[in-house]
């Protein structure tokens, strides 16, 4: 694989590849809901020896898009969300040899029933046909996506940000390896050759109503813009304003643990735990230990009141850090004064994707669990286990935060919809 350079594209040259592409995108998509499941799962299994075997040339472009960042000035988190390693790769991997065991979700029946009339009812998945999507810094969306849209038997337009142009690049490659060693379509999986805006505008568009769907995947710029322009269904991935509550029965050490690991383990993930709360009844017990912990991992404290004037370094919080994803090494850490006092912080602060509980006590977590309205809940573990692939999927394009047709980790299910199946032996409407 060589160096892949940013491509110049004038305004129409934009405009006339988009389209094309949607053209292209939408004859693969028939061709994809009919393709057997051991089809699929061969593609899926030659991208992932692709993948494999060109490790070397994926972390060489990425090499690339890392020093360019670094020479831009851009922060330590985005970084991390950007770079490819060994290890990355690997998770890559095993992701795509997790999907293409999945069960295939095409054609299976969801229910079926019979009606007085005597006809028979079957409702059956079928595929979206053609998603777009758009996303930002991290280039192993791309093996994840593209994965994800061929198992549920759809054709996908990806569009990743500039920082990440060779990774992502590199990456497609070996998807479009793997299509060709299963024999179906190239198309089927297509990367915009350009970093130019207008591309995404176009895809917003829908590229002459060949899209059905698009799934935006970065920060609140992007998000904002997708669901402000977009002439087709979007799948929201919103900020992860997420929070951890402390409950007052909550084993010091359990909440330690889940507290580091919540916001250090990464913090440019959008499960990374934003706001900490605790009850303020395990104050004297609980808050310095967990504080301090925090502080030596290299996490800077932004406090109430009462957290600056018992946790040495902390800052105090401004109205704003309550509403702030931070996807960086920050975490906004309040006392409340009961279980309902912090649902009812994080029901007015949340983003609404994930929020986790620490608590011995069932009765809280099931209080907890009822009456906040976010797409992932937590008891008694880590906010960053909110992952496609930490829930059995294999990988996620995204954590969906709307409510319409998908919510949580956007895997193959929900890349599915469904048709009614309706048999009848004669039967006429009086």
């Amino acid at each position: 694989m060589n160096n892949v350079q940013h491509p110049a594209m004038g305004a129409d040259d934009v405009i006339a590849t988009m389209k094309a592409m949607g053209t292209r995108a939408r004859a693969a998509a028939s061709i994809l809901a009919t393709a057997s499941a051991e089809r699929k799962h061969a593609a899926l299994i030659a991208i992932a020896d692709a993948l494999r075997a060109n490790s070397a040339a994926i972390l060489k472009a990425n090499a690339l898009d890392m020093d360019a960042a670094r020479a831009n000035g851009i922060s330590g988190s985005f970084l991390d969300r950007l770079e490819l390693n060994d290890a990355r790769i690997t998770g890559m991997i095993e992701g795509m040899r997790t999907i293409a065991e999945l069960p295939d979700p095409v054609g299976t029946t969801l229910a079926e029933w019979d009606v007085p009339s005597g006809l028979h009812i079957q409702r059956v998945r079928t595929p979206l046909g053609v998603i777009g999507i758009i996303f930002e810094s991290r280039p192993n969306v791309t093996a994840d996506a593209g994965a994800l849209c061929l198992k549920a038997g759809n054709a996908a337009i990806l569009r990743g940000g500039s920082d990440g142009y060779h990774s992502t690049q590199a990456i497609h490659a070996c998807l479009v390896s793997g299509l060709k060693a299963a024999d179906l379509p190239e198309d089927a999986i297509q990367m915009v050759p350009t970093t130019d805006r207008a591309a995404v505008g176009e895809m917003l568009k829908g590229l002459n109503g060949n899209i059905d769907v698009i799934v935006p995947r970065g920060g609140a710029g992007l998000v904002a813009r997708v669901q402000s322009e977009a002439r087709v269904p979007v799948f929201a991935h919103l900020e992860g304003i997420c929070h951890l509550y402390i409950d007052k029965s909550a084993d010091l050490q359990m909440a330690l643990d889940i507290a580091l690991n919540s916001k250090m383990r990464r913090t440019g993930v959008c499960g990374a735990a934003e706001t900490l709360l605790i009850h303020k009844d395990i104050a004297k017990t609980h808050l310095a230990p967990i504080c301090e912990a925090l502080i030596a991992a290299g996490c800077e404290i932004r406090g109430d009141e009462v957290v600056v004037k018992q946790i040495a370094g902390a800052k105090p919080a401004v109205d704003a850090d309550w509403d702030t994803e931070y996807l960086d090494a920050i975490l906004a850490v309040k006392l409340v004064d009961s279980l309902e006092a912090a649902i009812a912080h994080i029901e007015a602060h949340s983003s609404h994707h994930t929020e986790a509980i620490v608590t011995a006590d069932a009765d809280a977590a099931a209080a907890f669990f009822k009456n906040i309205d976010s797409a992932i809940l937590v008891h008694n573990a880590s906010t960053q286990f909110a992952d496609g692939g930490e829930f059995g999927m294999g990988a996620e394009i995204g954590i969906a935060t709307g409510k319409m047709h998908a919510r949580g980790p956007v895997g193959v299910e929900q890349l599915t919809s469904f048709k009614y199946l309706v048999r009848g032996t004669g039967q006429t409407r009086p």
